[in-house]
């Protein structure tokens, strides 16, 4: 099994290029179940959610492969033969409910397993579920599958959600545009990565307004086209990138960063001592004095701190000066790092949904754990501010989210590898 291991020590300087984003992507592939035309990605990542996706989408019988090393995805769906998404493969990955939505439009039946993915919390999909049957859809749980019909398809509706959920938004999107009539969806999700969805879904025909805002609206159309989509930049990786200067000192430029895809993080960076620029080719981030400063952080839905980057801050407030409080009001049980921090010698107090971080001067290094994506990167970047030698396990996890990490962040002066280890 791979572990990845950190030498701390070492400032950062060089560039770091962003990928396009993980959670973008695994949601524009599932949106070629909804035309019988191609769909081209560009600016795709090289990730393993990525291929697990493709392989939900070949086992349904559309046509998915890489090209340009990966980074150019082509699909097709004029050949839909089976409308199972079958446990083996949906375990895997929660966004394989996303293909829910599009095959339900396009066919009038689905049967999707109920998904998998990182131990963070229940996660439930009711919202997606109650977001479909307010489109006419009949649903039936059983045996652990969702089993999906609308005969007469989907008819237009209000979508009203009690709070607000990504993923169910982009499955109630992808389905209204097909559905007959009008939809409001409201309390809707506003991520860029909806608005990258709701782009590409533009370009292939359908008619769609008002994402970025908490209310879209979707007429339906008879059918949807071919279309050629970049995907965006990876919020997430730019801002985990963004923290490794932070932690371990030095200067980096993140080239295809934009400050609009992550505001409220670079507010809290600015606040604790770090600079933030925009370049030409993105944004140069650096500390700007010193020490660290302690800042508070509350999650919340975009545009406020997004969860997916709470771990990597509270590896920073680990050696800033002060006491910081991180609120996760997004996912329960997302402190599963705090503890492998604090065999690096944080002092961390976890109660509920609150962890109390009392900034200490230096982490040492120590064997740790991965219980997610987001904690195998948070102790990674811990690595690099740690007196010694760092060995993370488990990364496998790490692979779901981030591309070649050990070599962006060996090229910027880090001292990363990947060790195989019983």
């Amino acid at each position: 099994m791979d572990s990845i291991l950190v030498k701390g020590g070492a400032a950062l300087n060089g560039q770091i290029a962003i990928a396009g984003a993980k959670n973008a992507c695994l949601t524009l592939m599932p949106a070629t179940l909804l035309s019988e035309e191609p769909l081209t990605l560009t600016n795709a990542p090289r990730l393993s959610d990525i291929k697990t996706m493709t392989t939900l989408l070949q086992s349904l019988g559309a046509e998915a492969c890489s090209m340009q090393d990966g980074q150019v995805l082509a699909l097709s769906s004029h050949d839909i033969h089976n409308h199972t998404a079958d446990y083996d493969i949906v375990r895997k990955m929660r966004a394989s409910i996303l293909v829910l939505g599009p095959m339900l439009a396009r066919d009038g039946h689905a049967v999707v397993s109920l998904p998998g993915g990182c131990a963070i919390g229940a996660r439930p999909v009711d919202l997606h579920l109650q977001a479909l049957e307010a489109l006419g859809a009949d649903l039936d749980l059983r045996d652990g599958y969702v089993h999906a019909k609308a005969p007469g398809g989907l008819k237009g509706g209000t979508v009203d959600f009690p709070i607000v959920s990504v993923g169910a938004t982009e499955n109630v999107l992808m389905a209204a545009t097909l559905a007959k009539g009008t939809t409001v969806i409201k309390n809707a999700a506003r991520e860029p990565e909806i608005v990258d969805l709701a782009d590409c879904l533009r370009r292939m025909g359908a008619q769609i307004e008002g994402d970025g805002t908490d209310t879209i609206t979707v007429q339906g159309v008879d059918r949807l086209g071919a279309a050629t989509h970049p995907v965006v930049a990876d919020r997430i990786e730019l801002g985990t990138y963004m923290l490794a200067p932070a932690i371990a000192g030095g200067e980096v430029e993140l080239l295809g960063g934009r400050i609009d895809l992550v505001e409220a993080f670079c507010e809290k960076l600015d606040a604790a001592g770090v600079s933030v620029t925009e370049t030409e080719k993105g944004l140069k981030v650096s500390r700007k004095n010193g020490r660290i400063g302690a800042v508070d952080v509350v999650t919340e839905p975009f545009p406020g701190f997004p969860t997916d980057l709470q771990a990597q801050m509270m590896a920073l407030m680990c050696t800033a000066e002060g006491t910081s409080v991180l609120e996760e009001r997004i996912f329960e049980n997302r402190f599963m790092h705090a503890p492998e921090l604090m065999r690096m010698g944080a002092r961390i107090d976890v109660h509920g949904g609150t962890a109390t971080v009392h900034g200490v001067e230096k982490l040492r290094g120590a064997k740790v754990m991965a219980t997610d994506l987001r904690a195998s990167v948070s102790l990674i970047l811990a690595g690099l501010a740690a007196e010694g030698e760092t060995l993370v396990g488990r990364v496998y996890h790490l692979d779901r989210g981030y591309e070649r990490l050990e070599a962006k962040l060996s090229a910027c002066g880090a001292q990363v590898e990947r060790v195989s280890t019983k």
